[in-house]
């Protein structure tokens, strides 16, 4: 598998005299396999970070690496699932999941067998010749989920992909994201304005300062794998929450 290493990334919005810095001198190290938590107040730039691990935005100043490779433009490596349902409505369930395999790794009995197998995993097998229109907010996320992971990247970058569920289909999804990366092993590294998501998810907490943003601290989640509902509650969770929220509000202040 493959970690993430971010080197002193600073990136700056706008032309001089009206410059906005939203990233300043980030460094940041993703251990592979391992699932990471970034939280921080909105406009922070946690997603333009996420972006920039992508390939799709360049970093003003500093390298971002994966698997020891300096990243410039998209990589197959690297796969993203965002807040948004990016799936295409003319397309059935399975086409959805397999038409990133297809462009990636070609092939349509390989990409129906990576097709069918995260179907399973997110639990849409049944749904497999719905439309996008026949299928709830959770569920569409769940075939954006499935499609990202078919397409076995290394790294899985989630911009807040449960942000706009209910909080039973997010308790829900976040169990199911907890099982295929159990099963896959693959590094994960989710954006979420939720300190309770985070730490559920997570092995570790970055949190991040407001603009212009820095990492105030990273945090060790101190609950085992495999994590269980009660868990939420524990005292343990219930503690590290309240550094979390300690110090995001004072660097609000």
């Amino acid at each position: 598998m493959t970690g993430v290493k971010v080197q002193g990334v600073t990136k700056v919005f706008g032309r001089e005299p009206e410059t906005t810095i939203t990233l300043q001198k980030l460094d940041l190290d993703i251990e592979s396999g391992k699932i990471v938590s970034i939280i921080g107040p909105s406009g922070c730039g946690k997603s333009t970070l996420l972006y920039m691990i992508a390939g799709l935005i360049a970093p003003t100043a500093g390298e971002i690496f994966i698997g020891g490779d300096r990243i410039h433009k998209p990589d197959p490596r690297i796969g993203i699932v965002f807040q948004e349902f990016r799936i295409f409505p003319w397309l059935t369930v399975q086409r959805n999941v397999m038409i990133g395999v297809q462009f990636s790794k070609g092939g349509k009995a390989a990409s129906q067998a990576a097709a069918d197998k995260y179907i399973r995993m997110v639990g849409l097998n049944g749904f497999e010749n719905h439309y996008p229109k026949q299928l709830s907010g959770g569920m569409k996320q769940r075939v954006a989920i499935a499609q990202t992971f078919a397409c076995d990247p290394d790294v899985v970058l989630m911009d807040e992909p449960l942000g706009s569920l209910d909080a039973l289909t997010r308790e829900i999804l976040q169990e199911e994201i907890l099982r295929i990366w159990a099963a896959s092993g693959k590094t994960i590294v989710l954006v979420t304005h939720s300190i309770e998501e985070a730490i559920y998810l997570g092995q570790k907490v970055v949190v991040m300062s407001p603009r212009p943003t820095r990492i105030l601290q990273t945090f060790d989640v101190p609950l085992p794998f495999p994590r269980t509902p009660d868990m939420r509650v524990s005292p343990e969770a219930g503690e590290l929450r309240k550094n979390i929220w300690s110090l995001l509000r004072s660097s609000a202040s």
